[in-house]
């Protein structure tokens, strides 16, 4: 009773709710029940004797609804709550980055899983293939528990998490297989095969099959242009598209650092790569075949210079493309300079690799708090990037020059990798990294961030997106609703990064954007600079409920991840469309299915596949908009989740709400009826009834969204056409007829 007393000092109402939940209770429901069904039988006793508490079973509904009966005005808050801390030296910023390679697992199968139910949807297939697309569904549900994707587990239940989504990809790659030979009208059904493993460059297929049949589904809604790399053998190839059309590509020996990845079993030496064009919401097939030695194809010519730090002129060289060129150290391989060629803008800049020291301790008290799982505390008191300490090269690395493609391979250390990646046709800079095992016989525990140095005036402001859709500015040693106690000046500046952080030089009008391929924390220390954490080893454990250290094993020293972050940098006003298509891009990548040709192979099916593309859709939707699924639903009906995902304002035109006619995407299929859900699909939005507040006045932060009561719908809603405004997700379920 004391306790609500002193809850209801902090409440603008009568109306208090008191939550239950705790880890590892209520794992007894009714000894649970059968005592708070004794705590509110005594607690309203005490009305009799003068007590104002009313204990009753409530929901959050109920709670909301008595809230809005009160009839009180209320704050509102635009910003977010992050970082989290539970005390003066426990910041939450650690579980941002902890498990990167469960993080990449889950983002992979998350993306897969659109693919899935699109071509299930598409292809109008049966319960069988329905049962499979719930076991990936479920198994991508529980990877998003709080303590799943977030990397707070123990090591064998995070392997259990694992197992999970690999099974369920697996039942969900049958699917996309019978989908695709329903699709094409193949007499028998082509046994496409998947290669899991492309992320340490392995493909069996690739490596072993004289000619290998290539399908790629693109699943976004607009044409893409994507580039393909494949692990191959040494050797000559032909690559052909739809109609026999001849595919130029480029041939590379693979770096060393892949070649040398612990338990990586192949045959390949080398990477093939080739630009493919795919259709929206369907496939295009190539076929890649191995000649005899000598044989005539459109491969491109690669040269290798290998360089070392010792014997060479302290001269600059260049890799560029007509978008993009980077200056590079002669004697270190080291970034030192980025152009934009379109605006002709040029800035210096470095990219470095360096580790926090974690904080040892036994958690008794807060000054002894340990770095771990949940918590991020680097061993030292500085307030800058300082606090680390870098990892410097020796100064070796190669330059790899191609028509299509050209990289500087750096090797920084034994366990720290790293290649600098400029496509012919990209406007983005592709690092590609490789971290581990990060060594821990010195008894230190290591938390590795990647750090991008400019001379950009971008002050204490940068910006994280908020799940990939949103952009949140944040300002360093500051919070926009409350006076920040600053104790911990590394962790407290660090926030989730899910898809991108960017910094601006508002004088220069330029923006700097760098994209991840999984959730990540983020900050920017020092003016002008962007680091991401990248991988933690730890020796201790942050006694926060998981009872063990952060200290993956991988094959048994030490777990080694690859990623990616792709750099942007042009000017601010062209930066919105270019970061935020370039991440769906990314995020939603095509799939791909290859099929090894031999003489049982009917030619005819395959023709039907490889002579042609496929699209769902009749045209491109409108480049703001995106299918955010499209699934089998009740009986014959689907449902079909469209987003605009630009921000208001954010771009002179998509930034403009757009119009969709729902037959573009269900060409053919008849529509007998389409009807508004919520967003779970489960209530028509005629029904929803949402209940209105009154706000206090107070100082509008503006740090997250839209607010949706200032947007202004145009009135384009008939029949089967749509309007979406920015930031908005729509969900329709829709009848359908037989096919057409």
């Amino acid at each position: 009773m004391e306790v609500v007393n002193n809850q209801s000092l902090q409440y603008k109402t009568d109306n208090l709710i008191i939550t239950m939940g705790n880890d590892f209770n209520y794992q007894n429901a009714h000894v649970w029940f059968k005592n708070l069904d004794k705590l509110i039988k005594y607690v309203n006793a005490k009305q009799t004797n003068g007590s104002k508490i009313n204990l009753f079973y409530s929901t959050p509904s109920c709670y909301l609804n008595a809230l809005h009966q009160a009839n009180a005005s209320w704050p509102t808050k635009d910003d977010d709550f992050f970082p989290y801390a539970s005390g003066e030296h426990t910041v939450w910023s650690g579980y941002y980055t902890s498990r990167p390679a469960l993080k990449r697992m889950e983002r992979e199968a998350s993306a897969f899983l659109l693919t899935c139910k699109q071509i299930d949807a598409l292809a109008q297939l049966g319960p069988a293939d329905q049962h499979e697309v719930s076991a990936l569904r479920d198994a991508v549900s529980v990877a998003q528990h709080h303590d799943a994707v977030t990397g707070t587990e123990r090591q064998h239940v995070a392997d259990d998490y694992a197992l999970r989504l690999d099974r369920g990809v697996k039942e969900c790659q049958e699917t996309v297989v019978d989908g695709i030979n329903r699709i094409s009208n193949v007499t028998k059904p082509l046994q496409f095969e998947f290669c899991d493993l492309l992320n340490i460059s392995i493909c069996s297929i690739t490596e072993n099959s004289k000619e290998v049949a290539l399908v790629l589904w693109n699943p976004l809604s607009r044409t893409l242009n994507h580039y393909v790399q494949l692990p191959v053998v040494d050797g000559d190839y032909d690559i052909t598209g739809p109609g026999g059309t001849k595919i130029p590509f480029q041939i590379t020996p693979l770096p060393k650092h892949t070649l040398l990845l612990p338990g990586r079993l192949s045959n390949a030496t080398h990477e093939i790569l080739f630009r493919a064009k795919l259709p929206p919401l369907g496939y295009t097939a190539y076929n890649l075949k191995k000649l005899a030695k000598g044989g005539v194809s459109l491969a491109g010519h690669t040269s290798i210079l290998r360089k070392r730090a010792s014997g060479f002129a302290d001269d600059d060289f260049v890799i560029k493309n007509e978008f993009l060129a980077l200056t590079f150290d002669q004697s270190s391989g080291s970034l030192k300079y980025l152009t934009n060629l379109e605006t002709n803008t040029t800035i210096s800049i470095s990219q470095t690799f360096a580790y926090y020291v974690g904080s040892v301790g036994n958690n008794t008290k807060e000054p002894l708090r340990a770095s771990g799982a949940y918590i991020f505390r680097p061993n030292c008191t500085g307030a800058g990037p300082d606090c680390s300490r870098p990892l410097e090269g020796n100064g070796t690395y190669e330059i790899v020059k191609g028509p299509l493609v050209q990289e500087v391979r750096q090797y920084i250390c034994a366990w720290v990798s790293q290649v600098i990646r400029l496509h012919a046709t990209s406007k983005k800079v592709h690092f590609e990294w490789q971290v581990g095992p990060i060594p821990v016989g010195d008894g230190i525990g290591k938390e590795i961030v990647s750090r991008f140095s400019t001379n950009l005036k971008s002050g204490t402001e940068f910006f994280t997106d908020s799940n990939g859709r949103q952009n949140i500015k944040r300002r360093r040693n500051f919070r926009p609703s409350f006076n920040l106690n600053l104790t911990e000046p590394i962790s407290s500046n660090f926030y989730p990064v899910v898809d991108r952080i960017f910094i601006q030089d508002e004088t220069a009008g330029s923006q700097l954007t760098i994209l991840t391929d999984r959730a990540q924390a983020g900050s920017s220390l020092l003016e002008g600079q962007i680091e991401l954490m990248v991988h933690r080893r730890l020796l201790v454990d942050d006694w926060l409920g998981v009872s063990e250290p952060l200290n993956e094993p991988g094959l048994g020293e030490g777990l080694v991840v690859r990623g990616s972050h792709h750099l942007i940098f042009t000017n601010i006003a062209k930066s919105p469309r270019r970061h935020r298509l370039a991440s769906h891009d990314l995020y939603w990548h095509p799939a791909l299915l290859l099929l090894p040709v031999s003489s049982t192979t009917s030619q005819a099916d395959l023709n039907r596949i490889t002579q042609s593309a496929y699209s769902g859709l009749s045209v491109d939707l409108p480049v703001n908009i995106h299918i955010l699924s499209i699934e089998q639903w009740k009986g014959s009906s689907l449902i079909v989740r469209l987003e605009h995902f630009f921000e208001k304002d954010e771009d002179p035109v998509l930034s403009q709400p757009a119009v969709v006619n729902l037959k573009d995407i269900l060409r053919d299929f008849v529509i007998t009826s389409v009807r508004e859900m919520t967003l779970d699909g489960n209530v028509a939005l005629t029904d929803v009834h949402r209940l209105q507040w009154s706000k206090v006045d107070q100082e509008d932060y503006g740090t997250l969204g839209t607010d949706a009561s200032k947007i202004h719908r145009i009135p384009h809603d008939i029949g089967t056409t749509f309007t979406l405004n920015p930031m908005e997700i729509r969900t329709f379920q829709i009848e359908i007829g037989p096919s057409l």
